[in-house]
């Protein structure tokens, strides 16, 4: 069965929640059970010897590196029961599944707080349908040997969408348009291709402003048709708590570190400080002032200088892309261990002519060469902006006011 058939096929449950739901909201449903049954079926084999492990254990300090040992994941969980075997108390389904969702270990349980899960199921058993819900889930067959963490990410992945369409929100809301991010991938990939084809070779990559994951995933998905060998270790931090945990369980679905996606504002808390990466992507919110986060910028800006990510300078309050753009440069991993490449969607601001109240194309490459010149890491000749096509007439993927562009260390 294709992903596409299996979306599908789990999105029919949604028909369960008419009435009660409408349409926009069965994504908040649907998603977070999806993930509880994949992660359900990833535990199965090591359930017993999780169980064993805990009652030798208890909450002693040091438990959780033996748990995790024992459910040989970076994860686990120490509930009795399963999806399945809840199904035999239809009564205390509702008390029985808390138990369940609380015995997952914090860095999974903080994927359900952020999907509000616990009022999900209190409406859903008010409605009488969380037994019914349950007992579909159940059915469902999304142990690994049956679909592959690449197959099940490109499966979530076709959820998320029909959870976005479903809302009505424009591409731009939930994930950057595909033909977007291909472009970006391969702007950023094609020039290490003999690299990227030897055995076993790994990769890191970074998004500042991950979203769901799709940025994250569209590279993975692009490396492994190019080299099923290859691995990309992935790494994002978003702001908003619900896209958070669909990207961080997008990342639990296809193996990657859980740990490697992080909650909090990207330019006030920098969630990988000090770290590097070899590729990094993003597509920054545009029109987003960044007033609330001055405070923090204008004290980084003064305290570190080009030690910090600000350094060359900040751009009008109006314009917040060029700070993520900064912060990228500050993330590309330096010439002397091997250089970085970064990608990153701009709107108008930065990459246009000079206007008033606007950094100029020329203002963004200067400081970014001045930037990797300050790390040691002067600019590669490649080193330049890629301004996409203006699109043709009716176009729904890019304005003429948008740009892709590409810069190196």
């Amino acid at each position: 069965m294709s992903q596409q058939n299996n979306a599908a096929f789990v999105w029919s449950i949604a028909d369960l929640l008419r009435g009660p739901y409408k349409p926009h909201q069965y994504g908040s449903v649907i998603l977070p059970f999806t993930i509880l049954r994949r992660l359900d079926c990833v535990l199965e084999p090591s359930k017993q010897a999780v169980l064993d492990e805990a009652g030798k254990r208890g909450d002693g300090p040091g438990a959780s590196v033996f748990l995790t040992k024992a459910a040989g994941q970076n994860f686990y969980n120490t509930s009795k029961f399963t999806l399945k075997s809840l199904l035999g108390d239809a009564a205390g389904i509702r008390a029985n599944l808390l138990d369940y969702v609380h015995g997952f270990s914090e860095n999974v349980r903080d994927i359900f707080d952020k999907f509000e899960f616990e009022k999900q199921l209190q409406k859903l058993d008010g409605e009488n349908l969380l037994y019914l819900l349950t007992q579909r889930f159940a059915a469902v067959d999304l142990h690994p040997s049956a679909i592959s963490n690449i197959e099940m990410g490109l499966m979530f992945e076709e959820l998320i969408r029909k959870f976005a369409e479903s809302s009505n929100e424009t591409a731009g809301e939930h994930f950057t348009p595909r033909e977007v991010i291909r472009l970006m991938v391969s702007v950023l990939l094609e020039p290490d291709t003999e690299a990227l084809n030897e055995p076993g070779v790994v990769r890191s990559i970074y998004d500042p402003t991950a979203g769901t994951g799709g940025m994250l995933s569209t590279a993975d998905e692009y490396l492994h048709g190019q080299n099923p060998q290859a691995r990309l270790v992935m790494f994002g931090q978003e702001i908003n708590g619900e896209s958070y945990a669909i990207c961080k369980a997008d990342l639990v679905i296809k193996g990657q570190d859980i740990n490697n996606i992080v909650l909090g504002d990207t330019l006030t808390d920098d969630g990988f400080s000090g770290q590097t990466f070899d590729y990094c992507l993003s597509n920054p919110p545009f029109g987003v002032d960044w007033n609330k986060q001055k405070p923090a910028v204008l004290k980084e800006h003064d305290e570190q200088g080009f030690n910090g990510r600000f350094g060359p300078g900040l751009p009008r309050v109006s314009d917040g892309s060029l700070l993520f753009l900064l912060h990228l440069v500050k993330k590309l991993r330096p010439k002397a261990k091997g250089g970085g490449r970064a990608g990153i969607v701009l709107n108008g601001s930065p990459c246009s002519p000079e206007l008033p109240g606007r950094v100029s194309q020329r203002s963004a490459v200067t400081c970014l060469r001045t930037t990797c010149s300050r790390r040691s890491s002067p600019c590669l000749p490649t080193c330049s902006t890629t301004p996409a096509s203006p699109p043709t007439s009716g176009s729904s993927t890019t304005t003429s006011a948008q740009n892709v562009a590409a810069w190196c260390s």
